[in-house]
């Protein structure tokens, strides 16, 4: 997940956000007004920008996650021991060829119209999230080993032969090779279940009245740029959960963010770098700072598709040589990061801290750039790195990034903001050229971070590298049932990329949120903060 990560998640992770009341600008005082005055059990906390969309066939950043994995709830989910656990799925079997998966639907699970969800519902919803009237971006890259989905989606069938209703209660998946991490993939929120009397059929869900899902939470009001609020759904087959309301004001600005906290209007939110030192030097705020190690990674991007130079590996290599992340990711940013030297972050199976990457070399940098015809950077066209706004850090990644390859190459690069949204699209398009951004993991497996990524046909490789060797070693890892075989074939393969210099790897992110001392059991995992079902908040 982009932005990270499921949540998740998170998902980034994830990341956390805000947003001001009803009728006020996105930083307004709407909010303000009534928070010191808000009641036991209402948990605050801000979205830092305008989600994306509140439809699980389309969402794919993690801070929209974080607020749609309230309401929305699919056969599987994570647990906090970052172990697949059943929600709508009481059990599962899974054939010795990991190609069919037949899941049992639990009883008396309710959709929050009132009415009982059937495994028809799951068919439904998944075929609706895969026809090509949506233009769903995710369906086809967490469901497409399914059989009869890719076909769906380019408008060559209706249905989805590979997923078959058995009874009332019974679903089976039938897959078109081994997929050993199909559930981690279905703990995506692409394969929510959703009700075909309650919500369009042919477009993105975009009203709150249409977010209608079998979640612990029911979004009962949302107001574009402004405010979410979620009320707890009663008959929720996990049993009601404990807060009477979620608020998720949009709130785009850092020091505004953290503005609220102080004056108690907040009861938790994402810290900058730039805030920390102030908030460890003030007793009453150092105590309620919390560390949250999170599976993603950030990395600078180069797309060989929209710019010329970048086809050439020496070209690319000479960028990675050129960046000092010690000097990002120690000095900048304070040190709560983990430099990284790999790809696939802390917490996923197989994770190294050590791969063939390139470390800081600003002398033969300028060597491979003259190799490639760019000696002091002279030819390269002109290059802008575009990075997220609203972020102090990542503007100061982006920034640094420009200043030092200016300095090792010659080459100038303006660092450009660019709105959430639209960054999303153009990243989509295959048009960002150089930039910085984070990959939080959706599953917890190498898969997500190296065949998804940087396969020459993957889902998220949107920046044209490729490379026989690296594909043939993920395909064979991605097919192999065995995790102790799967995971050597995805470290060479790894390192292949890391030598190709396929991404800029820069840290491993670590969130430092501040977080309410009135807020109880909070449930972290790796991807970011599951459903707030046990969380309590005693003002």
């Amino acid at each position: 997940m982009k932005f990270s990560s499921m949540a998740m998640l998170l998902m980034g992770a994830i990341a956390l956000g805000v947003f001001a009341g009803c009728g006020q600008s996105s930083d307004g005082g709407g909010f303000s007004k009534r928070g010191a005055a808000a009641e036991d059990n209402v948990l605050r906390y801000p979205i830092p920008n305008n989600p994306t969309s509140l439809d699980p066939a389309i969402v794919q950043d993690g801070d929209t996650l974080d607020l749609l994995l309230q309401t929305y709830e699919g056969l599987v989910g994570w647990n906090e021991n970052n172990e697949v656990v059943g929600l709508l799925a009481e059990s599962w079997e899974v054939s010795p060829d990991a190609k069919t998966f037949t899941f049992k639907m639990r009883d008396g699970v309710k959709f929050q119209n009132g009415r009982v969800v059937t495994a028809e519902d799951v068919k439904w919803s998944i075929e609706r999230a895969c026809n090509p009237v949506m233009a769903s971006t995710t369906c086809t890259a967490y469901l497409g080993d399914v059989v009869g989905v890719v076909e769906m989606n380019a408008g060559d069938t209706d249905s989805i032969s590979g997923i078959e209703v058995l009874d009332e209660k019974t679903i089976k998946f039938s897959l078109k090779q081994p997929t050993p991490y199909f559930l981690g993939k279905l703990t995506y929120i692409v394969s929510a279940a959703v009700p075909k009397e309650s919500v369009p059929a042919d477009r993105q869900i975009n009203k709150a009245e249409e977010v209608v899902g079998t979640g612990p939470y029911k979004m009962v009001q949302y107001e574009d740029k402004q405010l979410a609020v979620l009320e707890p759904f009663d008959e929720y087959w996990g049993g009601k959960p404990t807060l009477s309301k979620i608020e998720r004001p949009v709130i785009l600005q850092a020091d505004t963010r953290l503005t609220k906290f102080k004056n108690g209007e907040l009861d938790m939110l994402l810290l900058q770098r730039q805030d920390l030192k102030g908030v460890e030097s003030d007793p009453e705020l150092k105590s309620q700072i919390n560390f949250q190690p999170r599976a993603a990674i950030w990395y600078v991007g180069m797309n060989s598709l929209q710019y010329k130079p970048f086809a050439d590996v020496r070209v690319r290599r000479a960028f990675a040589m050129a960046i000092d992340r010690d000097v990002i990711v120690n000095e900048l940013l304070g040190g709560v990061n983990q430099v990284a030297k790999t790809i696939v972050p802390p917490g996923i199976p197989g994770h190294r801290e050590e791969g063939a990457g390139f470390d800081f070399d600003p002398e033969e940098a300028k060597k491979l750039l003259a190799d490639a015809g760019y000696p002091g950077g002279k030819g390269m066209p002109q290059l802008e790195i575009n990075f997220r706004e609203g972020y102090p850090d990542i503007k100061t990644v982006a920034e640094a990034v420009a200043g030092q390859i200016k300095q090792n190459l010659g080459i100038d690069v303006r660092a450009q903001p660019m709105e959430w949204g639209k960054y999303l699209e153009e990243y989509n398009n295959k048009r960002l050229t150089f930039y910085h951004m984070r990959w939080s993991a959706d599953f917890y497996d190498m898969q997500n971070f190296l065949s998804h990524m940087l396969a020459t046909n993957g889902p998220e490789n949107k920046f044209g590298y490729s490379n026989a060797e690296f594909d043939k070693l993920c395909q064979q890892a991605d097919t192999t049932v065995e995790m102790d075989k799967r995971i050597p074939l995805y470290q060479k393969a790894e390192d292949i990329a890391l030598q190709d210099a396929a991404w800029i790897p820069i840290y491993f992110q670590r969130d430092v949120e501040l977080v309410s001392p009135a807020i109880k059991n909070l449930r972290p995992s790796l991807g970011g903060y599951l459903p707030h079902t046990e969380a309590t908040v005693t003002r």
